[in-house]
């Protein structure tokens, strides 16, 4: 059979059901994927268009909304299927008789393994149903029942299953609403378990109540060793209770406490347990308040405990007292090997015992201190410990407050130190004598491959020093040395090291200084490098005479795939040497020239190089003046090129006739999947030259037509649109004048469409009708599973490290 995916809607899982039954004898069928799917009106399903590979996997669809009546026909059809052992039902509108359906299938089916049922409708009722049919089922080890409603009554009923379950090993329950009851009977189940090893209660409504029944029952369960209770409403009496039962506990390997409120008391209780306990590996306490007297007792733990592998104390009030404490553990504990301290208020003090520490230790391989107090003193003590540890090979001191003395520290110790790969200085007060100093070590260092120094101020003298050392240096592969007053001196200097470097594939010089004789070394250096793949050179003023000698170099057998000149000043006449270079560049993929006084006249001559360049597939031109000539220009060169997957236009000004021109390429480009058109003014008429294009497109994945004036008729052509579209998966539609009939078009549109998972309309004209309206395509469900009537987070426009 071809290996296409088809999609499936209710009266098509009606079909589907009657295809399963004449299936039973299959040997092959293993796997149904319905997840996030939307109706479609088909009664018939045409079995030549199923997956069914020689591995015996089949994914049917991936947009469908099968609701209750396509679940109950699955149900029917698990009854007698004797193949399946994988369902996905993700995302389907499936409520309570969906779930008795596929409940009462599982009771004589005796192959299906994993059941996802994630991020449907299923209430009490529904998950009631499914507890009893645990109680028999002999083959299901994995049910996810992540956002659903199932609440207390639910859960109880799944903890009721459990007693006498014997093959269940995962249960999902994440954002269930379940409160302490729900816990309270999960525990008890837990008591008699003995095969559940992965629980997770993220993002419930547990208090103390409820993490104390469960507690309890650790202390006689074995079999269970994943725990996951983050983002719940746990204090220190619950987690005093699970302290008592990891005192006993002999299989709980991953305890995730995330986003509580333990505070030092259970801080304590957990400090105390891991002084006994002999299992635990991973305790991630993230955001809790546990404070130094709650580090203090993790340290003193720490000194005994021989299993704990990875601690998150992310953001947790710690100051010097805190770290003294886990460093004091740090020197005698031998297994600890990720240790994550970022965002307290750790200063030179508790980074000197964390130092002295490290000259001892001989497991933690991953230090992350970002974002404390860290000053010269604190990195000097840590570099000191540099000189003699081996088993660091992560260092994060980033958004600290050192200086050129703790860099020439540091320093120092890399000149020696045999294992560090990667150290992050940036957001420092790091200058040139620092720059200078780690531009020393690095010629004769052997290990670290990144080095990240972003936002410091190292300079001229600071980039030459770095530059010296590239020449010999034979493993760094990532340099960040964006925003650090690098000038013409630093950058020649950094050129001339690329000539003869043969390592180095990432180099970020964004905001900084650099023109044109810095940008001609860059240029020469690139005739020669064969490894250079990123150059980030955003916001250095480089202008279209300096561009012309850099442009040379792509022209030659460069190995430069990426490179971003974002916001400075190419106007069309750099633009003219960008063109040139392209109709013959054979490595370039992705272009960034987003904020540059490009024109139409310019872009021209950039489609025109389209037309021959074969390897590009990303090109940036947001925040220019493209204009509709230039947009026409693109269309003509998007007609012809068969590479360019991602183009964007945002703020360009290419106006209605931009639109129909790029709609009309369109109808023939196979390669462009992403097209970024807001703020452009293209109104109704842009809008429905793109509509009729993507009633034939099958290659745009994502369109995005935010700010663009678009009203009714835009939207009810586009809706026209979507109910022919088979590939379109995001549609941004944000701050436009669509009212409640083009709601009410986007409605019907999506009732046909089988693709789209993103719909954006926030900030539109429609009332609460419209509102109510588009609440009903809870198919949509990419984003907390409906549309999106609220601001999206902008995407990022230029090539970032």
């Amino acid at each position: 059979m071809p290996a296409t995916s088809l999609k499936i809607g209710t009266e098509r899982s009606e079909a589907l059901a009657e295809a399963l039954k004449a299936l039973k004898t299959n040997s092959t069928l293993a796997t149904l994927n319905l997840q996030d799917n939307s109706i479609g009106e088909i009664a018939t399903l045409d079995l030549e268009n199923c997956k069914i590979g020689d591995n015996g996997v089949q994914a049917l669809g991936e947009s469908n909304s099968i609701g209750d009546n396509g679940a109950q026909a699955l149900g029917e059809a698990l009854k007698t299927n004797s193949t399946l052992a994988t369902l996905n039902l993700g995302c389907n509108s499936i409520g309570d008789n969906g779930a008795q359906a596929l409940g009462e299938a599982l009771k004589t089916n005796s192959t299906l393994a994993t059941l996802n049922l994630w991020s449907n409708s299923i209430g009490d009722n529904g998950a009631q149903a499914l507890g009893e049919t645990l109680k028999t089922n002999a083959t299901l080890t994995t049910l996810d029942l992540y956002n659903n409603s199932i609440g207390d009554n639910g859960a109880q009923a799944l903890g009721e299953a459990l007693k006498t379950n014997s093959t269940l090993t995962t249960l999902d329950l994440w954002d269930n609403s379940i409160g302490d009851n729900g816990a309270q009977a999960l525990g008890e189940a837990l008591m008699t378990n003995s095969t559940l090893s992965t629980l997770n209660l993220t993002g419930n409504s547990i208090g103390d109540n409820g993490v104390q029944a469960l507690g309890e029952a650790l202390k006689t369960n074995s079999t269970l060793a994943t725990l996951s209770l983050s983002g719940n409403s746990i204090e220190e009496n619950g987690v005093q209770a699970l302290g008592e039962a990891l005192k006993t506990n002999s299989t709980l390997v991953t305890l995730n406490f995330q986003n509580n409120s333990i505070r030092e008391n259970g801080a304590q209780a957990l400090g105390e347990a891991l002084k006994t306990n002999s299992t635990l590996a991973t305790l991630d306490l993230y955001n809790n308040s546990i404070g130094d007297n709650g580090a203090q007792a993790l340290g003193e733990a720490f000194k005994t405990n021989s299993t704990l592998a990875t601690l998150n104390l992310y953001e947790n009030s710690i100051g010097d007292n805190g770290a003294q404490a886990l460093g004091e553990a740090l020197r005698t504990n031998s297994t600890l090997a990720t240790l994550n301290l970022s965002r307290n208020s750790i200063g030179d003090n508790g980074a000197q015992v964390l130092g002295e520490a490290l000259k001892t230790n001989s497991t933690l391989a991953t230090l992350n201190l970002y974002e404390n107090s860290i000053a010269d003193n604190g990195a000097q003590a840590l570099g000191e410990a540099l000189n003699i540890n081996a088993t660091l090979t992560t260092l994060n001191l980033s958004r600290n407050s050192i200086g050129d003395n703790g860099a020439q520290a540091l320093g120092e110790a890399l000149k020696t130190n045999s294992t560090l790969a990667t150290v992050n200085l940036r957001d420092n007060s790091i200058g040139e004598s620092g720059g200078q100093a780690l531009g020393e070590a690095l010629k004769t260092n052997s290990t670290l491959v990144t080095l990240d120094l972003y936002n410091n101020s190292i300079g001229d003298n600071g980039a030459q020093a770095l530059g010296e050392a590239l020449k010999t240096n034979s493993t760094l592969a990532t340099l960040n040395l964006g925003c650090n007053l690098i000038g013409e001196n630093g950058a020649q200097a950094l050129g001339e090291a690329l000539k003869t470097n043969s390592t180095l594939a990432t180099l970020n010089l964004n905001i900084n200084s650099i023109w044109y004789k810095g940008l001609l070394a860059f240029s020469e250096a690139l005739k020669t490098n064969l490894t250079l793949a990123v150059l980030g050179l955003r916001d250095n003023l480089i202008k279209p005479k300096i561009l012309m000698a850099f442009s040379e170099a792509l022209t030659s057998k460069s190995t430069l795939a990426t490179l971003d000149l974002t916001c400075n000043l190419i106007e069309d006449n750099g633009t003219q040497a960008l063109g040139e270079a392209l109709s013959t560049n054979s490595t370039l993929t992705t272009l960034y020239l987003a904020g540059n006084l490009i024109d139409g006249s310019g872009v021209q001559v950039l489609a025109d190089a389209l037309k021959l360049n074969s390897t590009l597939t990303t090109l940036d031109l947001q925040h220019n003046s493209t204009g509709n000539n230039g947009a026409q220009a693109l269309a003509d060169a998007l007609k012809i090129n068969s590479t360019l997957t991602t183009l964007d236009l945002w703020r360009n000004s290419i106006g209605e006739n931009g639109a129909q021109a790029l709609a009309e390429a369109l109808r023939t480009s196979w390669s462009l999947t992403t097209l970024y058109l807001q703020d452009n003014s293209i109104g109704d008429n842009g809008a429905l030259a793109l509509s009729q294009a993507l009633k034939t497109n099958s290659s745009l994945i994502t369109l995005d037509l935010w700010g663009n004036s678009i009203g009714d008729n835009g939207a009810q052509a586009l809706a026209e649109a979507l109910k022919r579209n088979s590939t379109l998966t995001t549609l941004y539609l944000q701050n436009n004048s669509i009212g409640d009939n083009g709601a009410q078009a986007l409605f019907q549109g999506l009732q046909v469409n089988s693709t789209l998972t993103t719909l954006d309309l926030w900030q539109n004209s429609f009332t609460d009708k419209g509102t109510m309206i588009l609440s009903e395509m809870s198919h949509i469900c990419l984003v907390d599973t409906q549309v999106r009537f609220k601001r999206t987070s902008l995407r990022e426009h230029s090539f970032e490290f």
